[in-house]
């Protein structure tokens, strides 16, 4: 039994001598001739391979851009495998492994692009930037060969940009594919036009918009035809040319809000939008005296002083009639201040009470210095009734008329 298993174990260890003797010969009859490791994305390239008694292998290769399995050309115990295009093109490592050999070798080579670039790719962004040497915008370039190579790392790219009188010309160097630079903004707004030039070729021109940086404090000022509350006439408030801390005019179409208080608290709002600086804005007067202090804002950002302004009352006084079993009121003529009658549109209030409580306000609006109210039977019963008028600031009361 023991010398069956010496015997056993004898054959298997001459068995694993065989075994590694054969991969040892089949390895050592093949062996690779070609000795350079670096290309031109332009060459073509061969890998030559030395092989003893006729063995015959593929050779699979693969880079970044895809794979492929090349049969090789035979010639005088030498086997030629030639790259194809479509990887010895692009730039790039690439690898290659030997395919039935019982054991297979391996290798790599790089494949270098053309210096001498055939297109410059370029990107831009943001295209406006805050003038104030804060802000920037990046300028991207990737110089690439005819074949859409990014040329090698550390070439030089010259980075252009003129600036109403100035021209600069800045070199950056490629790294990772790409080269960039971050270009910040004069001090003043303007346009900027901005290149790249690489080894003689030029990219396209781009534009990069330098805006004015944010509003600083204004000041603001009321135009008017007179101070009466008339309810008619137009107020328009403006503003100073609004500038940043440059100096720089604000951009157009800024938005300016104009915030009003009147004497109860109450705030009333108007807005204008820039140009060449000023913004305006209009409202209309008030219809009963009235004091407004007024202060603008540009979002938030910066704001103005504060203006005040005072509104006489412009009637004085008005006639109210009770007719047709008192269920026609009819109030005026209502006079302006230099005894004209007022534009029409003036707001007139009727306040009707019952029993001492508020049972109607209507509203009427003055048609040729006049304001008619007519009481409706089906709705206001036979009986007494409290009234109050009230238009220009100037109230009237009535007690205990009688309504038939």
């Amino acid at each position: 039994m023991q010398k069956k298993q010496h015997l056993i174990l004898l054959i298997i260890y001459f068995l694993t001598l065989c075994l590694n003797a054969q991969e040892t010969n089949s390895a050592g009859k093949v062996s690779l001739l070609t000795t350079q490791k670096e290309f031109r994305a332009s060459d073509e390239i061969f890998l030559d391979f030395g092989v003893k008694d006729s063995l015959n292998f593929n050779l699979y290769c693969s880079n970044s851009y895809g794979s492929s399995i090349i049969h090789p050309d035979k010639n005088d115990g030498k086997l030629t495998f030639r790259i194809p295009t479509f990887l010895s093109k692009k730039r790039g490592l690439l690898t290659w492994k030997t395919i039935g050999l019982e054991t297979n070798i391996s290798g790599s080579l790089f494949v270098n692009s053309l210096q001498q670039p055939k297109t410059i790719e370029t990107y831009l962004g943001p295209p406006s930037i805050d003038a104030g040497a804060i802000d920037y915008t990046m300028l991207v370039v990737i110089p690439t060969d005819s074949l859409d190579n990014p040329i090698k790392d550390n070439s030089k790219v010259d980075v252009k940009n003129q600036f109403l009188k100035s021209e600069r010309s800045t070199p950056i160097f490629t790294d990772k594919l790409i080269g960039y630079k971050n270009i910040y903004s004069p001090l003043k707004s303007g346009r900027m036009i901005i290149s790249s030039e690489s080894y003689g070729l030029n990219s396209k021109e781009f534009d990069v918009n330098i805006m004015p940086a944010i509003a600083t404090n204004f000041k603001i000022y009321a135009k008017r035809n007179h101070e009466y509350a008339d309810g008619n006439q137009i107020t328009t408030f403006y503003t100073s040319v609004i500038k940043d801390r440059l100096n720089n005019v604000i951009i157009d179409g800024s938005f300016i809000e104009f915030y009003i208080t009147n004497k109860k608290g109450n705030i009333l709002k108007t807005t204008g939008t820039t140009i060449n600086g000023v913004a305006h804005a209009k409202i209309i007067h008030p219809d009963f005296e009235e004091n407004w202090s007024v202060k603008a804002y540009s979002i938030g950002i910066s704001e103005s002083n504060v203006i005040n302004l005072k509104f006489k009352k412009v009637i004085d006084n008005y006639t109210v009639d009770f007719n047709n079993n008192n269920r026609t009121i009819k109030i005026g003529p209502l006079e302006s201040f230099m005894g004209q009658i007022i534009p029409d549109g003036l707001i007139v209030k009727l306040f009707i009470y019952k029993d001492k409580k508020l049972i109607e306000t209507i509203f009427r609006e003055s048609k040729a210095g006049f304001a008619e109210f007519n009481l409706n039977p089906n709705i206001f019963e036979d009986g007494i009734y409290d009234f109050k008028t009230k238009t220009a600031g100037i109230e009237k009361e009535f007690n205990g008329l009688k309504v038939w």
